[in-house]
């Protein structure tokens, strides 16, 4: 008999507010103590049994907090994750399907995530004797005696109270007070909301009592697509009913038995349940407190703040990013409402970080404990291999771009060259293999787009996408390969300087751009003359053609004779764009010692801050040619290559202000995602992230933690 474990990661604790919201429930932050319930919670239920298999049930969203909190306690679980919450019965029905599939015998053992249980030893052995009355059939839950009468507990009312395990006779939803007194009085029971239960029998309670439940539950998971240690649940999943075990099992079926135990528990629910149970532990405050006059006041703030409480007695305080809590600990429940009510109110977004210092320690641990694991466990496609093209958690899988697969190649290898110990040589040997396998072409260009199982969708080849398939090999040191393509690149050459790209319009700066970053790479890693050559042609063709003599900006586009396009082709002017040629010449200019080069990046640098908006504090997608505003919404791309830009030319508080633009952008429900619009009135419309921008915030980190 195998026992799995499962851990339940619903609910988004609104009564915990502000320190638990819904992109950060409650159940993956150290309330009590230094480690989240999550985290003590799989501690605690691991050893259970000598071959316990540890399973976590959660929404997708919440996987990177999952994974990252496991490794720090070096434990290893198999994920279930839905595509949308649909309540416990749901849940727990995918969890018994999946076990039943490989072990028609195992007993589950259903906990939630979000439960404080300081006796680990008392709770394994109640679990004991729930899982030898799971193998004879029942369904077991585990029933708190109460030490006091509780409004916000369900309650069990036990057949025989007295028995180690017992049938139950009913089950009562939470009471007012005078009800919960007259239960306590009467031996009932506090319902923990643990089930113990083999998923055989479960699975047949489902089909007599929630049929619509465990069909949609078995087909999610028949229809489930397997990523790494994790099940995606199908899309049948969003069909089952949203209800709970206990109205859909629990009150109907005649398994249900109770094992009556005594052991410290809570179910972490309010503010005045954190500040019993640390005060149970000796966890005390977190934050600096300072108390006169004070006592029974529960403060939690986070480090480097200090929080003075003067002449009051039972008050929580809490500050926790953009929200301040100050209520009567006998109040807690009412927090509820606020929390909700903040749902739906924009939250401001202040830094994480006051100087360019603290900046370069939190980019470096959002890029190396936070972005690079999600996109590498989300961001790759461990089946069919490559990298997706934008982070949809709503399981979509759009054709590939023949630019994102190197730019994700360059990424990862770059982080590796910086010391990243994550799987970085797999990521790059996964893009690599996609590249050439789907992207290649006949001739030795790469072709723009591929469907996510490799077909090819459309055979042009672009320059663009072959400048970062040469960046891409520039940091892995490729040059068989790279030279290759830089042979094949003939083909694209332009009589006048430069080279064509495809399209509409083919003689581009910004492709121009990629191609002088690739030769400027590889000029760095190669001795190879042809690489500076070849970097040298476009940077004098940016310095003579491309940037206007007298106001010093660049253009985008041009005629064959590399004069400004006609019409508002030519007329326009990305402050993006003017930050990352910047940066690139300030490159140039270093290697060829050019003071003339230097100051034209410095220019193109002054040109790009015209293009930030004060009110926002972040560089704007577009200008025109008289710097008149084009288009007034702004990408996370821009503000990355503002940073990179600042950190070369721009003041400290210059700088500042970019790592803050940026950081604006990486507030997200997902740890290690991003938004990518901001639109003109500092709105955020609910897209996926884009693959496409891990180069440029790459790029970014590394140049911060450089400077």
């Amino acid at each position: 008999m195998s026992v799995y474990p499962v851990i339940m990661c619903g609910g988004s604790g609104t009564r915990l507010w502000p320190a638990s919201r819904t992109d950060r429930p409650k159940q993956f932050i150290p309330l009590i103590g230094a480690r989240s319930s999550f985290q003590e919670t799989a501690a605690r239920v691991a050893a259970i049994g000598d071959n316990a298999q540890l399973i976590v049930v959660a929404g997708v969203g919440h996987r990177a907090f999952i994974e990252a909190q496991l490794a720090e306690i070096n434990l290893a679980a198999t994920l279930i994750l839905e595509p949308e919450a649909r309540d416990s019965c749901a849940a727990m029905a995918a969890a018994a399907a999946w076990i039943a599939a490989r072990d028609e015998d195992g007993v589950a053992v259903f906990v939630s995530a979000d439960h404080h249980i300081p006796d680990a030893a008392a709770f394994r052995s109640a679990c004991a004797v729930a899982i030898e009355e799971a193998w004879r059939g029942r369904i077991v839950t585990l029933g708190v005696r109460p030490t006091a009468p509780a409004t916000a507990f369900g309650y069990i009312e036990a057949i025989d109270a007295s028995a180690a395990v017992s049938p139950i006779r009913a089950f009562v939803e939470k009471p007012n007070a005078e009800r919960a007194a007259a239960y306590v009085a009467a031996g009932y029971l506090w319902n923990s909301g643990n089930f113990i239960t083999s998923a055989k029998t479960l699975l047949g309670e489902l089909d007599a009592h929630a049929p619509d439940v465990v069909t949609a539950a078995r087909a999610a998971v028949d229809g489930g697509t397997k990523d790494g240690a994790a099940l995606l649940l199908g899309p049948a999943f969003r069909t089952a009913p949203k209800i709970s075990i206990d109205f859909a099992v629990m009150e109907k079926t005649g398994r249900a038995s109770v094992a009556p135990v005594v052991f410290a528990w809570s179910d972490i629910g309010a503010w005045d349940a954190v500040w019993a149970a640390s005060q149970q532990d000796g966890a005390g405050n977190a934050g600096e407190a300072i108390f006169t006059d004070s006592a029974n006041c529960l403060v939690q703030a986070p480090d480097g703040m200090t929080v003075a409480v003067i002449g009051a007695n039972n008050l929580a305080v809490v500050a926790d990013g953009d929200g301040l809590l100050v209520c009567d600990l006998g109040q807690s429940q009412a927090v509820k409402a606020i929390g909700e009510r903040m749902k739906g109110v924009p939250q401001t977004s202040r830094a994480p970080f006051s100087t360019l210092a603290e900046a370069r320690t939190w980019f470096d641990r959002w890029m190396t404990a936070t972005a690079l694991p999600l996109w590498w466990s989300l961001g790759a496609d461990h089946e069919a291999g490559g990298f997706r093209e934008v982070l949809d958690l709503s399981g979509v899988n759009p054709p590939r771009r023949g630019r994102v697969q190197p730019r994700q190649i360059y990424a990862f290898a770059t982080a590796g060259a910086a010391g990243w110990p994550g799987p970085w040589r797999a990521a790059t040997e996964c893009g690599l293999a996609f590249l050439a396998k789907y992207h290649k072409r006949a001739d030795g260009l790469y072709r723009t787009l591929v469907g996510a199982n490799g077909a090819a969708l459309d055979d042009t080849a672009k320059l663009y996408d072959q400048a970062f398939a040469l960046l891409a090999f520039a940091a892995l040191g490729r040059e068989a390969e790279a030279l290759q393509l830089f042979q094949a690149l003939k083909s694209l050459r332009h009589g006048a300087g430069g080279w064509r790209e495809a399209g509409d319009q083919p003689f581009q700066a910004n492709a121009h751009m990629h191609l002088f970053e690739a030769m400027l790479a590889w000029s760095r890693v190669s001795e190879n003359p042809a690489w500076k050559a070849a970097a040298d042609e476009i940077g004098d063709l940016a310095m003579t053609r491309f940037i206007d003599p007298d106001e010093g900006f660049l253009r985008e586009f041009y005629d064959a004779d590399w004069k400004p396009a006609s019409g508002d082709a030519g007329r326009m002017v990305e402050p993006g764009h003017q930050f990352e040629w910047a940066w690139l010449l300030n490159q140039w200019a270093a290697a060829n010692g050019r003071a003339d080069v230097q100051a034209a990046g410095r220019r193109l640098y002054a040109v790009g801050l015209r293009g930030i908006d004060a009110n926002r504090g972040v560089a704007m997608n577009g200008l025109w040619d008289d710097f008149s505003v084009r288009s007034a919404t702004a990408r996370l791309w821009v503000q990355a290559e503002y940073l990179k830009a600042a950190l070369v030319f721009g003041s400290e508080a210059e700088a500042l202000a970019a790592a803050k633009a940026v950081v604006r952008y990486l507030d997200v429900p997902v740890p290690g995602a991003w938004r990518d619009v901001m639109t003109e009135t500092g709105a955020f419309p609910d897209e996926p992230s884009p693959a496409s921008t891990l180069y440029h915030l790459v790029s970014a980190w590394r140049q911060l933690c450089e400077s």
